[in-house]
């Protein structure tokens, strides 16, 4: 997994290369990323997943895991671009009724009620 960030109007977004798995763990996990964007008082997170191939349940619980950490300190986490296939683990596991997923990266960026 590859991980890029990049800022639209104090949003952070990042784009996600790969998959979201249990690897050998050198790499910093999802979440300590969002983690680390949270410590420097940022607040919206958008996770761009254009470019992700698998999400294992270790990935899911990534993701719930930077929901959780964002929300409790009162921002927003919110999915953009994700695959048919993406979308059906996401169903299974509950996420969609949890998580705002847009198809669109500009009305994504514009419900964070950013101008």
């Amino acid at each position: 997994m590859e991980i890029r960030t990049r800022d639209y109007n104090s949003i952070v977004i990042f784009d996600i290369d790969g998959e979201i798995r249990r690897s050998d763990m050198t790499d910093e996990t999802l979440h300590q990323l969002v983690k680390s964007q949270l410590e420097r008082g940022r607040r919206d997170i958008l996770l761009n997943f254009e470019n992700v191939e698998f999400v294992d349940s270790f990935g899911v619980g990534e993701i719930l895991a930077s929901y959780i950490s964002t929300n409790n300190l009162g921002g927003k986490l919110k999915l953009v671009r994700i695959s048919k296939k993406l979308y059906l683990i996401f169903q299974v596991t509950g996420l969609v009724r949890v998580l705002e997923i847009y198809d669109d990266e500009d009305a994504a960026l514009k419900s964070f009620g950013r101008p």
